[in-house]
């Protein structure tokens, strides 16, 4: 999943990105609003209350909301920085390092929230979980080239209307049947990403209620099993030329 880049990657290997880091991003995403009621990945609701708040005059609101996203873009941006390092190294698993240290990160604001004091614990966690959610939407967007979002939910819903209508377009006749087997695997990607994002974040709240602050270590223990893997793989495929293709970072 965070090995083979681009057009060297195939459905299987998408809708498993899809499955298990949108289903982590969600988990993290409704637990946050359920604990402090704030969105860390919601860039466009974010935004919106932004500048609701400015145009009536909430500045310590406003200035919280644009913090929210200032964190998501500069986690997003150090996400970029160390791909574009690996890859000018040719660290093949450089993905996998990316989001092995989201991991890390992720178990010490898990920490945060279980045990720093409450006037802290809010913008902390907000903010920290902001930067992650930007961290690993730039290393999947960039590793599936954009078809895969975990933490963009608006852009597969639409994605995924765009798709629905060119499917009905072919079963019409107004379209190509030739583009039919494309237009499936976009559909059925799509879902994977909106559902595990929708059960995830299911599964977040209620484990949230149950543990706390420890499911963001569960989470990050999750991803850290995830990044191993794909390193694992990564050196495997280098000690076998020929297993996958030598340009795989390009």
């Amino acid at each position: 999943m965070l090995v083979r880049q681009g057009s060297h990657r195939n459905e299987k290997i998408d809708r498993g990105l899809a499955a298990t880091l949108a289903g982590i991003a969600g988990a993290l995403n409704a637990s946050a609003f359920y604990s402090v009621g704030f969105f860390s990945a919601n860039m466009t609701g974010n935004v919106s209350t932004l500048s609701d708040d400015f145009a009536v005059g909430q500045w310590l609101s406003a200035l919280f909301y644009g913090g929210i996203v200032v964190a998501f873009i500069l986690g997003a941006a150090v996400s970029t920085l160390i791909v574009n390092e690996g890859r000018r190294r040719h660290v093949h698993a450089i993905y996998a390092y990316s989001i092995l240290t989201e991991a890390a990160l992720l178990a010490l604001l898990g920490c945060a929230d279980l045990w720093l004091l409450a006037i802290w614990r809010v913008p902390i966690l907000v903010l920290g979980l902001a930067f992650l959610m930007g961290v690993q939407n730039a290393v999947v967007t960039r590793i599936s080239d954009a078809r895969v979002r975990t933490t963009h939910v608006s852009g597969m819903a639409t994605d995924l209307g765009i798709e629905l209508a060119i499917a009905f377009d072919i079963l019409c006749g107004r379209e190509p049947e030739a583009e039919a087997r494309h237009n499936l695997t976009k559909l059925r990607l799509h879902l994977y990403t909106i559902a595990a994002f929708l059960i995830g974040g299911i599964l977040g709240v209620l484990i949230y209620r149950a543990v706390g602050g420890y499911l963001l270590i569960l989470a990050a223990t999750l991803l850290t099993l995830i990044a191993l893997d794909a390193i694992r793989r990564a050196k495997s495929a280098l000690s076998a030329p020929g297993t996958f293709p030598s340009d795989i970072n390009r």
